[in-house]
């Protein structure tokens, strides 16, 4: 979920997204904040004869960074709810992001739903242009636990020049050659969770870190502040001499996307419309995957054509 500036993304993120900095001042101060302004408040006790509460359905971070350990999350597709709306990474089918700054993006929620590893995700295309000419289009799979978190189910993703795809390079999916699913949002970060958003081994294995729960940021979509802000920081072992860091507001998803290490890229959110009508991943620009060979999977998908939610 790493971005490029240029051919490449400087931020992913299905999903998701970045913006215009002229005549915008930008600004990001975090300083720890109350864990109880994230913590949901405790249910009442149930009256007699209610249905009880469920029991959680993951730790509160499903998939820490453990090294040299084996990572595969055990997914259960009954854990999983029909919409993704976690304060920080909410996806409404029909929403469309603009970034600008370093690098012009459009981030789109389709109407669409496509069955991974048994669970139903929200498809989000991601389209990266420089100079006007599209340069990377992307498939983002993102389905959100019972608990809150969001997990990131796999992507399509295809560079292109001149019109045409050139590298199909990071694209996976959970389930397909022991692709395996991560959290993009905790449901209740706190300062210091460290966790895996992806694991494909040499293809896609991106890592973040939850650096601070309250902050403040002006980007050209708006201003927020306190605990409405919340920073991380990702990185891959595969691209070491790369870092960003990644605002997220509440109610919106990411508002900025900039580089720490690596480059000096930074990408806003400029504005965000809803009730976007042309909503189809019909033109995406990506081939299929290879058909998966006996032997290749470590999970057997439930795998179907993308559908439209009813």
């Amino acid at each position: 979920m790493i971005r490029r500036a240029g051919p490449r993304r400087v931020a992913e993120a299905v999903a998701v997204l970045l913006v215009t900095l002229t005549g915008c001042v930008t600004s990001v101060s975090p300083s720890p904040a109350p864990l109880a302004t994230l913590v949901p408040i405790p249910a009442s006790p149930s009256p007699t004869g209610a249905t009880p509460t469920l029991a959680p359905a993951y730790p509160r971070n499903p998939t820490p960074i453990v090294e040299g350990a084996a990572y595969e999350p055990s997914i259960d597709p009954a854990d999983f709810v029909a919409t993704v709306d976690n304060p920080f990474f909410p996806l409404t089918p029909g929403t469309r992001f603009t970034f600008g700054g370093d690098e012009d993006n459009k981030v789109t929620v389709l109407a669409e739903t496509k069955l991974i590893l048994g669970v139903t995700t929200t498809v989000v295309h991601d389209q990266v242009y420089v100079d006007g000419a599209l340069e990377e289009d992307t498939l983002d799979y993102y389905a959100q636990d019972r608990d809150g978190n969001v997990w990131y189910f796999g992507e399509k993703t295809a560079e292109l020049k001149g019109g045409k795809v050139t590298s199909t390079a990071g694209s996976w999916e959970g389930g397909v050659r022991d692709g395996q699913p991560g959290i993009v949002m905790l449901a209740v970060p706190r300062v210091g969770d460290s966790y895996r958003q992806e694991f494909l081994k040499g293809e896609a294995e991106d890592l973040a870190q939850v650096t601070a729960v309250t902050g403040s940021i002006t980007v050209p979509a708006g201003t927020w502040s306190g605990a409405d802000v919340l920073v991380t920081e990702e990185w891959t072992p595969l691209e070491p001499d790369v870092r960003e860091q990644k605002t997220y507001a509440r109610g919106m998803g990411i508002v900025e996307t900039r580089v720490l290490k690596g480059g000096h890229e930074v990408i806003t959110l400029d504005k965000v419309e809803h009730g976007v009508t042309a909503m189809s991943s019909a033109g995406h620009a990506l081939v299929e995957l290879p058909a998966p060979q006996p032997g290749d999977l470590r999970h057997q998908p439930v795998l179907e054509p993308t559908r439209r939610l009813s």
